[in-house]
């Protein structure tokens, strides 16, 4: 019998629940560009840093290649309309126009203010592997809502509640 482990790869996946994130940059060519992410984990606490997982057919890609920083936006259950559009055919400023989108600060990113959490990074490394470029980020800023924990969780194809 041969198996496809790639096919394999996507059937196990689909059994391992994540929190739905958009990530976001500002592109020097395209400005603001955001994209919907599972594949978000922590790092380490030291240096506080986390990892991003982005095709590299995809657009973000390219943008994230470019720009020193970026956001992390940890949706909430309210927020699956945000993922949705992120994830679709909506390109540039179109995918800014739900959610509460604000400009960080100290450098300019776009974040949502009404996510579970924000995590603003430093870019530190990008590995490619495979189909992906891996981006390493040193968290600089992490601002958390005030509301009880209620995430957006991604499973099995659908996007589910706790």
């Amino acid at each position: 019998m041969i198996v496809d482990l790639a096919q394999a790869l996507r059937a196990g996946m689909r059994r391992l629940a994540s929190g739905v994130c958009v990530i976001a940059v500002n592109d020097a060519k395209l400005g603001r560009v955001a994209m919907t992410a599972s594949s978000v984990t922590s790092v380490s606490d030291n240096p506080p840093s986390l990892l991003v997982c982005v095709n590299v057919n995809n657009n973000m890609a390219a943008s994230m290649q470019g720009s020193l920083c970026f956001s992390v936006n940890v949706l909430s259950a309210s927020q699956d309309a945000i993922s949705v559009l992120c994830a679709g055919g909506a390109q540039g400023e179109k995918r800014f126009e739900e959610g509460d989108w604000r400009t960080d600060e100290n450098t300019g990113l776009p974040y949502l203010n009404d996510a579970e959490a924000v995590f603003i990074c430093e870019k530190e490394q990008v590995i490619r592997h495979g189909t992906h470029d891996i981006f390493i980020g040193n968290i600089t800023r992490v601002l958390t809502n005030s509301d009880p924990v209620n995430p957006l969780i991604y499973l099995n194809g659908g996007y589910h509640r706790l």
